[in-house]
C-alpha cells in the first residue's frame, strides 16, 4: 500500500518546494529511474498476496471457533486472535521457535504430508493445569513432559481438529488428523529445509498465562488447493449441477406431491349471540353475489377464479381466471 502523507507533511513539502531547498525536477527524476527490488532466492515467497489473504480469512475464523471451545471447555478466559501469516522457509521456522515447545503433528487427509501447530509451554501447561482443577498456572517444565501429560495436552488439541476442518470447509474437506506430539522441534523434520512454508501466529490468552500458538502449513502440502485460494473463488458460492436425470426424478417427484384445493363459496359476520342461537334449519346470508365467480385456494392461497357446476352429476368448477395478490376478489 502506497504511503499516506499527512496534512502537515504536505504543508511541509510545498514549504520546501517553495523556500527552494527540494528541487522539483529531482524528485520527478527519481520518480522516473527504475528502482530495484532485493529478491533472495533462498527465500522464495512462493504464495501470492490474494492466496495469503484468503489463508489469514481462514485461520481468523479459526480462531473465533478456537477462542469460543476452549472458554468452554476450560471454563476460563480465553482470547486467540490471528497476530500475523508469514511465508518463510521451514529451516527459518524452525529456529524461531524455542528448543522445548509442545509441537502437535497431524495429517490433514486428503492432503498428502503434515501440518503441524506449535503451542508455547506457557499456554499449554496453563490449559493442562485448568484441566486438572488448578487456576490455570503455567509452569515451564516441557523438557520432563510425563507421558500422562503429553497424552492430555494431544487429546486437547486432537479434540480441536474439527474446529479446524469446519474453519476450512470453504476451501477443501479436510479430515486432519492427529499423528504425533514431539517437545524438541530439531528432531521434527516435516519438510526440506529450504521448503517454503506459511506460519498463521496466533495471539493467545488463557487466565493469566499468554504466549503464542504457530501454525505451519507448508507449501508442498496444499499446493494442491492453491487455485482454490484466490479469493474470487474462494467467496463465490459453488452451485451444484445435477443431472438430467436428476431433474427428470425431481420434476416427477414435485409433481406427485398432494396439495389441499378449498372451493370458497362465500363468507359471512355473525356475533357470538347470533352464533349460541343457531339451530336445525336456520339461514346463514352469505357476502357472495351468485352472479360473480368463486374463489379457489390452494394450500390457504388465493389463486383461481372458478364457475360452479356439475360433470358426470359430480359437483366441479371451472377456471375462469387467475388471482394476482392475496384478496383482489371481483
Amino acid at each position: 500500500m502506497a504511503d499516506v502523507l499527512s496534512q502537515g507533511e504536505i504543508d511541509a513539502l510545498l514549504s520546501a518546494l517553495s523556500t527552494g531547498e527540494m528541487n522539483a525536477e529531482e524528485l520527478k527524476k527519481e520518480d522516473t529511474e527504475r528502482k530495484v527490488k532485493v529478491y533472495d532466492f533462498k527465500r522464495a515467497l512462493r504464495f501470492s498476496k490474494d492466496q495469503i489473504r484468503s489463508l489469514t480469512r481462514i485461520h481468523e475464523n479459526y480462531a473465533r471457533l478456537l477462542t469460543t471451545q476452549l472458554s468452554a471447555l476450560l471454563r476460563t478466559y480465553v482470547q486467540i486472535s490471528v497476530a500475523s501469516v508469514d511465508q518463510l522457509p521451514y529451516e527459518e521456522f524452525i529456529r524461531s521457535i524455542p528448543k522445548m515447545t509442545i509441537l502437535n503433528v497431524f495429517e490433514p487427509y486428503p492432503l498428502d504430508g503434515r501440518f503441524v501447530l506449535e503451542v508455547n509451554p506457557n499456554i499449554a501447561y496453563a490449559m493442562l493445569d485448568r484441566l486438572l482443577g488448578g487456576q490455570g498456572v503455567s509452569v515451564n517444565k516441557v523438557g520432563n513432559l510425563t507421558e500422562i501429560e503429553a497424552r492430555i495436552i494431544s487429546q486437547i488439541f486432537q479434540r480441536k481438529l474439527e474446529t479446524l476442518r469446519e474453519a476450512w470447509e470453504s476451501v477443501e474437506d479436510i479430515d486432519p488428523r492427529m499423528d504425533d506430539i514431539e517437545v524438541n522441534p530439531q528432531f521434527l523434520q516435516l519438510v526440506s529445509p529450504n521448503e517454503t512454508v506459511v506460519v498463521i501466529s496466533f495471539s493467545t490468552t488463557i487466565g493469566e498465562a499468554s504466549g503464542m500458538i504457530n501454525f505451519c502449513l507448508p507449501h508442498v502440502v496444499i499446493e494442491p488447493i492453491l487455485p482454490k485460494l484466490s479469493v474470487h473463488l474462494w467467496m463465490q458460492q459453488k452451485k451444484k449441477i445435477r443431472e438430467p436425470e436428476e431433474l427428470v426424478d425431481l420434476e416427477r417427484n414435485i409433481k406427485r406431491a398432494p396439495l389441499d384445493v378449498i372451493i370458497e363459496l362465500g363468507k359471512s359476520q355473525i356475533t357470538i349471540n347470533e352464533f349460541l342461537q343457531l339451530g336445525t334449519g336456520d339461514i346463514i346470508e352469505l357476502e357472495q353475489k351468485i352472479e360473480k365467480p368463486l374463489l379457489a385456494r390452494v394450500e390457504d392461497q388465493a389463486k383461481y377464479y372458478v364457475q360452479p357446476g356439475k360433470i358426470k352429476g359430480n359437483l366441479a368448477v371451472q377456471i375462469t381466471d387467475s388471482v394476482e395478490e392475496e384478496g383482489d376478489q371481483r
